[in-house]
């Protein structure tokens, strides 16, 4: 079991969001230290965290902060970014970077933080994922296929790091009342429900997190037919 209590977390975009909820929330729970990563570190502003540069897709931006934080035990992964890219009407580099940011980051990141977290006697991943891991909409097409991509990551690192003392936990989520959901008009779960809850998974190890009924509904309508996650593919003819 992993320990909220007297862990050094590194918790990445870290200022603002589900990051900046997680930061209060590991402190609230007892954490020693944690970490809040973002590209300008004066964005953190939780009086107590460590406020640490990184840009998750620079391998020696990356470097630099595990060399900062090298009493991590736990990790988690929340940077990301959405472009609203489309395969078909978008700039490649637009869909690109969705993946840099989305599935090369959180890559990037554990492969620094692994030796520390192992060297330090084990601990855990957390890794932000989506309910757009399992279903896409025409409107974020390219954002759905990286956290696809960065779900079957997760899939593979906790097999790879479970015989190293390091769990992983994937943390799916619909609307969250965030920047990033800001033009959605739909009901949206809080950033400290969301936090509260994959903190309970961490402590839990549980291999995931769904935070909310949407993220349910989804992954229980993974075994059905397409047409159950998509309703248009009834009627094409």
């Amino acid at each position: 079991m992993t320990s909220i209590k007297g862990s050094v977390a590194v918790v990445t975009g870290g200022s603002r969001g589900i990051g900046k909820a997680l930061v209060d929330a590991l402190y609230r729970r007892g954490a020693a230290k944690v970490y809040a990563t973002a590209r300008d570190p004066r964005a953190v502003t939780h009086p107590d965290a460590v406020p640490l540069a990184l840009e998750v897709t620079d391998p020696a931006s990356v470097t630099a902060a595990a060399r900062q934080a090298g009493d991590a035990t736990i990790l988690i992964n929340n940077a990301g970014v959405l472009l609203s890219a489309s395969f078909l009407g978008s700039p490649v580099e637009d869909v690109r970077r969705e993946f840099e940011v989305n599935f090369f980051g959180p890559l990037l990141t554990t492969r620094a933080f692994v030796p520390i977290i192992e060297g330090n006697g084990g601990g855990h991943i957390l890794t932000m994922h989506s309910v757009l891991s399992w279903v896409t909409l025409p409107t974020v097409e390219a954002y759905s296929a990286s956290k696809s991509a960065l779900w079957s990551q997760s899939n593979a690192l906790r097999l790879a790091l479970r015989p190293r003392g390091i769990n992983v936990t994937g943390l799916h989520v619909g609307y969250v009342d965030t920047d990033m959901a800001a033009s959605v008009d739909a009901p949206k779960t809080s950033p400290g429900s969301v936090a509260e809850q994959a903190l309970d998974g961490i402590e839990a190890d549980a291999p995931e997190v769904l935070a909310d009924d949407l993220s349910r509904q989804v992954k229980a309508g993974l075994a059905a037919d397409l047409a159950a996650l998509y309703p248009q593919l009834a009627t094409a003819g």
